[in-house]
């Protein structure tokens, strides 16, 4: 049974699928405060019983989404038949951890981070490069962590796991947090 396959802890069972998967690929689902829904693909850059981690640009669409309605979803689809959702609410992380990441980023993602003003409309590709030139001329040695850029962690209240029958009687499998702490166990019918 299903229900035998899956391990009393989500955020380890999560794990386990994920190492499998070998994708850090996810559809982050966001709300502006109207309710109007947003999803895009992001990647995840970190899992653990704090939540699920992903960085960008606080005035992006998804970081003004977040700013006005800290509730979102996580997707994760790995073909051919394992797809798992999340949801719960969104916190910054904290400055020293997404500055410890954005040590590690590559030099040209710390400088498109600079140079990008995601999510607003551009005239041309070649504006990009040239803010990407100025950017580096500003910074020739060590790339700051701009004040506009860092992370959010999703702390999960609901952990689902769907498995796919040929039947089309899939398995599903949410995990509900507990106020009083822990997880309770559901199946959901497909």
């Amino acid at each position: 049974m299903f229900e035998d396959e899956l391990g009393p802890d989500p955020i380890a069972q999560f794990d386990e699928w994920y190492r499998q998967a070998g994708t850090d690929a996810m559809c982050l689902v966001t709300a502006s405060a109207d309710g109007a829904p947003s999803g895009r693909m992001v990647l995840l850059k970190g899992h653990d019983d704090r939540g699920f981690a992903f960085y960008t640009n606080f005035h992006s669409a998804k970081g003004r989404d977040l700013a006005e309605n800290p509730k979102a979803g996580l997707v994760f689809h790995w073909l051919p038949h394992r797809q798992v959702r999340v949801t719960g609410t969104v916190e910054r992380i904290a400055d020293d951890e997404a500055e410890r990441y954005w040590r590690n980023r590559p030099r040209a993602s710390q400088l498109s981070a600079w140079a990008s003003r995601q999510s607003e409309v551009v005239e041309s590709r070649a504006i990009l490069e040239a803010r990407v030139v100025e950017v580096e001329e500003r910074f020739p040695g060590d790339v700051p962590q701009p004040p506009f850029w860092g992370g959010f962690r999703l702390r999960p209240d609901s952990i689902e796991f769907w498995h796919h029958r040929d039947d089309r009687l899939h398995d599903r499998l949410r995990y509900r947090r507990l106020d009083v702490g822990g997880w309770i166990r559901e199946r959901l019918a497909p």
